[in-house]
């Protein structure tokens, strides 16, 4: 039988131990703000006509090498993709344990993230010999003329990405371009956002200005997603009325 002064120990014991781990889920349990990352553009917005020159311009690069850019589509909601587009369910993608199909999803998805960090590695790796700023009036480069000069800033060597994830078989309505903007000093940024969930992208950032690895954007709630398009398509990001996912939980899954 515990005696009341060891009774009391224990209790205080017990008190800290929950603190800390209250204080540990706190540290992990930071809400951010959710996202619809696919809506319609307004007549007057500001990135429009910048967007829109690149795309021709990137267009017709490809015209002039005979080829076309692959399409892309909007990113529609889950219960409304094909069977062939619908993407496994996370049950399936994080079950390594589970029955043959399961299993080969799990492989598959795991191969894609591999490949995915890996190309942003190599690309933050490029960059601190390539990245070339330019100037005094911004240009966005396209992939050609960011190969000819040997060199861009983030917006020409985020076409490494972009370009290269398409070509390595992610699909066009997976992969998009995005501009994000940091509150705290203004800093606009591009980066490649990989869409493996519809609400929570994996950004590769090409030069690790905005982050390193490949992280979920939940995990990143210092920078805002302004824009997201491609070579087709352009999207306004726009905040949901709901909270988001919770950083540093959604981004520690594998």
């Amino acid at each position: 039988m515990l005696t009341p002064a060891f009774s009391r120990v224990l209790t205080a014991i017990a008190a800290l131990v929950l603190l800390a781990g209250d204080l540990g889920c706190a540290a992990l349990r930071v809400p951010v703000p959710g996202y619809g990352y696919f809506s319609s553009p307004q007549y007057d917005d500001a990135w429009s006509a910048k967007i829109g020159a690149w795309q021709r311009r990137e267009r017709a690069e490809y015209e002039a090498v005979g080829s076309s850019p692959p399409s892309s589509v909007p990113l529609a909601p889950s219960s409304a993709f094909e069977p062939e587009e619908k993407p496994e369910s996370t049950a399936d993608r994080l079950d390594p344990s589970g029955s043959l199909r399961s299993k080969y999803f799990f492989y598959r998805a795991e191969r894609k993230r591999d490949m995915a960090r890996s190309l942003a590695a190599w690309v933050q790796d490029q960059a601190q010999a390539h990245y070339f700023p330019d100037g005094p009036i911004d240009h966005w480069a396209t992939l050609e003329e960011t190969l000819a000069r040997g060199g861009d800033d983030c917006d020409g060597l985020e076409l490494l990405t972009f370009h290269a994830l398409r070509d390595l078989g992610f699909s066009s309505n997976e992969v998009y371009r995005a501009i994000v903007f940091r509150p705290s000093d203004g800093q606009h940024h591009m980066v490649t956002l990989w869409f493996e969930e519809e609400g929570d992208p994996w950004v590769l950032d090409p030069t690790g200005a905005m982050t390193l690895g490949m992280p979920r954007m939940s995990s990143l709630p210092e920078w805002v997603p302004l824009k997201v398009f491609s070579d087709t398509m352009e999207y306004t990001v726009r905040e949901s009325a709901g909270p988001g996912p919770v950083a540093g939980l959604r981004a520690a899954s594998p």
